[in-house]
């Protein structure tokens, strides 16, 4: 009977080891000792959660921890009842002016940060006297600093700006945005017939994704327009709005630019000279809102990023001051009100996300203040694509407050960030697909510009929110080839999820690709350019950190330069000083590859290869593309032969394999990436 009890007691005592959080989760075996035998033989992170670990106390030790906490917690509440209120919302003395307080619950002594988002903020001038920030999601500062950083490792200086081109530096406005004296001269204004066709082409360009006049209203202020005397015709808020409308008509239609400057840039720079004080623009808010927004659009497309920006502010301040992010009253407004209220407040909505995400700012309005619901469909489709384009605003905003928050951390929880970022991404996957297909394999049928647009911006949702780890790779690259081939062989899910963001690079060119050939490319608003611009960025940055990272190299490189010609043959000067910078970091990148002398010389011939290998030209551009089998002509490629397709890729993600990513990062991943960022000073 002894033995049968000793026997019982050496069973309990086993099964009460301890058990790594591998083996419990996996409910395997575990030899409790640091590390397990399971995870040494796979050569993972071992880890002990402690914290779960079962203690046993007597009834007296249990009372006497109550009791003490009881005089604990009196004391700190009658300390700081005699602090005072004042005192407990100011900092100590003596501290710096960025004295930061953690939130409950966090470890203040975590300091491993994204590098991205990490430090002191980041500047560039380019010697005029002026500075622009870096901003932490922004597109273009993630390629200035790759540049920069590249450029000092190679030539062991820092980068030279006299080359790169700045905000606000793409075109000559003719205006120095005085309106102290605006020319009474009035613009060439087109013929009824002619205005009409500029009015629809707008619609068509922009009316599935963006509300920018009122159908109605709009028209009956036209036709009474053009039935006045050019004397007599009136000059209010209509008039500038319809200027600017006019002037992206020009913008749409005219395939060339005159002289370098955009078409329609003289009725823009008109509206903006006559646009009165906010004192007039708040008695009539929902045309000023319009108005505001056509401004900001405009000016992003002229590459004024922060003007951009600070319009769309506006209008979001000037939108929320009438009530339109709430549930405005149908009985008290009239319908059409409020149904034109939706409309526009949905339209700053997106605009204000997907422009703070491009200038890598923090967001301006928490979701929870709003209370607007879609306005009522027109049809169907349009509905649609409202709401899985607030989605899409949504997700990048979410990555944003997330992956590249101020204190963004690049220990555990900064994978784990990436983890939940992508979580809610991957509920849009199958929804996005079954909606918009794009049929990109398809050759009897065209592509819809808005489907194409809405997975573009789901591509850069992806791309934004695991382009960090490339950054953080890059750097380990450039102090030890052979330590970062090793580092990223430990982890495999964190090579899958650099994989991921380089198949959603080569999905976007493959996309834009499509736009091109059925002569859909949008040559001048700027998202097109975006979605090109970071993706090819990312897809060059691959092969110098591991040149089994990327496949179809040649290919999306060919691609990728013929959709930047084209965008520059169109006029965009944004286009060509991007490409300008692409080239420029292809070359330098291509320095990083193992291509040199034993004296650690780069090979002439080899660098020769990475300078002339993309192609400037038209001409070159359309003979520069590879010749591949399956192949048939493409329009795009001026009647050169290359896959339709665009390479055999793979299908985007679907909501089920994106899920199943974002669950396969494990708490040993996070480990992991802590102690390779600690060791190589990633921060």
């Amino acid at each position: 009977m002894r033995k049968n009890s000793v026997a019982g007691v050496a069973q309990a005592r086993k099964r009460s080891a301890k058990v790594c959080v591998r083996c419990r989760r996996q409910k395997i075996k575990c030899s409790g000792t640091q590390s397990c035998f399971s995870c040494s033989n796979r050569n993972l992170s071992c880890i002990f959660d402690d914290m779960s670990q079962k203690v046993l106390v007597t009834r007296r030790q249990l009372a006497e921890l109550k009791q003490r906490a009881a005089q604990l917690e009196k004391h700190t509440s009658d300390r700081h009842t005699s602090l005072g209120s004042a005192s407990r919302e100011r900092p100590p003395e003596n501290t710096p002016d960025n004295y930061y307080t953690p939130p409950d619950g966090e470890n203040p002594e975590s300091g491993l940060v994204n590098p991205l988002v990490s430090g002191p903020p980041a500047f560039m001038s380019p010697g005029n006297g002026r500075t622009y920030y870096l901003g932490t999601s922004s597109n273009w500062s993630f390629a200035r600093r790759v540049l920069s950083m590249v450029h000092e490792h190679v030539h062991k200086e820092s980068l030279p700006t006299e080359a790169l081109a700045f905000e606000g530096t793409a075109y000559d406005l003719g205006w120095d945005g005085s309106r102290t004296d605006p020319s009474p001269e009035s613009p060439v204004i087109p013929t009824l017939d002619h205005a009409i066709f500029l009015i629809n082409a707008v619609r068509f360009r922009c009316g599935r994704l963006y509300h920018l006049f009122d159908d109605s209203d709009f028209k009956e202020s036209l036709y009474s327009f053009y039935s006045e005397g050019q004397r007599t015709r009136p000059r209010g808020l209509w008039y500038i709005h319809f200027l600017i409308i006019i002037a992206f008509g020009k913008m749409f239609t005219q395939v060339k630019y005159l002289k370098g400057k955009p078409a329609g840039i003289s009725l823009f720079v008109k509206a903006l000279q006559i646009l009165p004080d906010h004192t007039l623009l708040y008695s009539s808010p929902m045309v000023s809102t319009e108005i505001l927004c056509c401004i900001a659009i405009f000016y992003q497309s002229l590459d004024c990023r922060t003007a951009s920006h600070n319009y769309v502010g506006q209008a979001m301040r000037m939108a929320m001051a009438h009530g339109m992010h709430t549930c405005m009253p149908v009985t008290d407004l009239g319908r059409d009100s409020v149904e034109r209220c939706r409309k526009i407040w949905w339209t700053v909505y997106i605009l204000d996300r997907h422009m703070t995400s491009i200038q890598g700012l923090p967001q301006s309005v928490d979701d929870h203040f709003i209370q607007t619901k879609l306005p009522s469909p027109v049809s169907s489709e349009n509905i649609t694509s409202l709401d899985m384009h607030i989605k899409l605003c949504r997700s990048i905003a979410d990555i944003n407050a997330r992956v590249y928050a101020t204190d963004g951390r690049l220990d555990r929880s900064f994978l784990l960030n990436i983890k939940g970022a992508l979580s809610n991404l991957a509920g849009l996957a199958d929804e996005l697909n079954k909606s918009f297909p794009l049929h990109l394999e398809a050759t009897d049928s065209g592509l819809s510009r808005v489907s194409a647009y809405l997975h573009l911006f789901y591509q850069q949702c992806v791309i934004v929110a695991t382009r960090p780890l490339l950054f953080c790779f890059l750097k380990i690259r450039l102090e030890s080839a052979e330590t970062c081939v090793q580092s990223l062989q430990k982890s495999h899910n964190v090579r899958n999820l650099i994989k991921m963001c380089l198949d959603s690079a080569l999905h976007s060119i493959r996309i834009l690709h499509c736009l091109a050939s059925q002569g859909l490319l949008e040559t001048f608003l700027t998202f097109d350019l975006e979605s090109l611009f970071i993706s090819t960025v990312v897809l060059l940055m691959a092969p110098a950190i591991d040149r089994q990272l990327v496949v179809n190299d040649t290919w999306w490189h060919a691609t990728a330069d013929l959709i930047f010609n084209d965008m520059v043959e169109a006029g965009n000067q944004i286009a060509r000083f991007r490409h300008s910078e692409i080239q420029q970091l292809d070359e330098k990148l291509n320095l990083l590859l193992p291509n040199q002398d034993q004296n650690g010389q780069s090979n002439p011939e080899v660098l020769q290869h990475s300078i002339t290998k993309h192609p400037l030209s038209s001409h070159e551009a359309h003979t520069a593309t590879p010749m591949e089998e399956n192949s048939r002509a493409d329009p795009f490629l001026g009647g050169e032969t290359t896959r339709v397709t665009g390479c055999a890729f793979e299908p985007s993600l679907t909501s089920a394999e994106m899920m199943a990513m974002a669950n396969s990062i494990e708490l040993f991943d996070a480990e992991w990436v802590s102690t390779m960022m600690d060791n190589h000073a990633i921060w």
